[in-house]
């Protein structure tokens, strides 16, 4: 497996340390850069391009809405994972909308960390399911709407839900990534929602995909 470089984003230093300790211990995880503050980062970027970034999201001076945003702006391709506290849901709509690839709670064991760095690195998305369940309630701003879809589509729409990347539905439906991609523009077209984050809680509000 090829070393994940990382970069971490947090005002808490203990936090911080504690999290560089954590992924230490785990094999072809790698720190690069860890800092308190948003705009040392986005300086950062301008010399090293990190695979995956856990990005906190109350930080003084710039936040990291508004630093996920900037460095999303200036390189799309970025991974972001919000760094967050379960309490902290009027900001987990506006990092959706700054472009993270994942939502982490702060608590989660060593075992879900890995698990959501690994999964934005290949290219899906990872959602803790509490913040999700909590998101599903909550008055996002996009319609429910009624939706008519198609057999594959719905195949398409749940893998989506559980994160799987383009590639990873191609192989488990036996069809193309092409195709794949076709049914996700659909899919997203159907229920008027701007990312995948808007759309699995889009479907666990319609019933379409839960939260075990």
């Amino acid at each position: 497996m090829k070393q994940i470089k990382i970069a971490i984003i947090d005002d808490h230093d203990l936090f911080r340390e504690g999290i560089k300790l954590v992924i230490g211990q785990i094999e072809n995880f790698d720190v690069i850069f860890d800092t308190s503050n948003g705009i040392f980062f986005l300086d950062f970027l301008q010399n090293s391009i990190p695979d995956v970034v856990l990005m906190d999201i109350n930080m003084p001076i710039i936040d990291g809405i508004e630093t996920t945003r900037k460095a999303i702006e200036l390189y799309p391709s970025l991974n972001v994972i919000a760094l967050t506290m379960f309490s902290d849901t009027t900001h987990y709509t506006q990092m959706i909308d700054a472009g993270i690839k994942g939502f982490i709670l702060k608590k989660s064991n060593k075992f879900e960390l890995q698990q959501a760095i690994v999964t934005v690195n290949s290219g899906g998305n990872y959602f803790s399911q509490e913040i999700l369940q909590k998101l599903a309630f909550q008055n996002v701003n996009f319609t429910s709407g009624l939706n008519q879809f198609t057999h594959r589509e719905l195949d398409v729409l749940n893998l989506v839900c559980k994160g799987l990347t383009t590639l990873e539905i191609s192989e488990k439906l036996f069809i193309s990534v092409k195709t794949v991609e076709v049914h996700r523009n659909n899919i997203f077209r159907k229920s008027d929602v701007r990312n995948i984050c808007e759309l699995i809680i889009w479907a666990i509000r319609n019933n379409y995909f839960s939260v075990e």
